[in-house]
């Protein structure tokens, strides 16, 4: 059993970690998302090993993670300083690009529906189910977002280009 485990995180693991970039925003929160929700999905292995493809099922928990982190990070705790940056960060490769540079600028909510919708392939109702939001919210978030990257990027692109 624990080789299975062993076998599925070394062959997902490079996937599970973009698609946790992509829902957070920056590598960092991503290699700690998938951290956590692979503790959770380890100690439940044996249960899901039967079914047909377990990542699906592995993604789907960690976008319900990042939904319930972002939600209970939201309020603001105020500081009296500011905190010193970190000395020497890697920068991230995706860093220059003009979409990733739109799509982490979205706030946390309009990313996640842009990311399970056009990354995952979500529908309006399946969204809304793991984000526990209404479909209504669920378009009116694609649609700022949509709008948010069409006015970055249009100036990339060209005004006369539709995409």
């Amino acid at each position: 059993m624990d080789e299975d485990f062993a076998e599925f995180v070394r062959v997902a693991l490079p996937g599970l970690l973009r698609y946790g970039h992509l829902l957070t925003g920056n590598p960092h929160d991503a290699a700690d998302l998938v951290q956590i929700v692979l503790e959770k999905i380890g100690v439940r292995w044996g249960t899901l090993r039967g079914a047909e493809s377990p990542l699906p099922y592995v993604k789907r928990a960690m976008a319900n993670t990042h939904v319930s982190r972002w939600r209970s990070r939201r309020r603001e705790s105020l500081v009296a300083d500011i905190p010193e940056p970190p000395p020497c960060t890697p920068p991230d490769r995706l860093e220059n690009e003009p979409l990733w540079q739109a799509l982490a600028a979205l706030p946390p909510r309009q990313r996640t529906v842009v990311v399970l919708r056009y990354y995952e392939g979500l529908s309006e109702a399946e969204i809304a189910a793991a984000m526990r939001i209404s479909p209504g919210t669920v378009k009116s978030q694609a649609s700022k977002a949509l709008a948010s990257l069409r006015g970055k990027l249009g100036t990339l692109v060209g005004a006369g280009d539709e995409w």
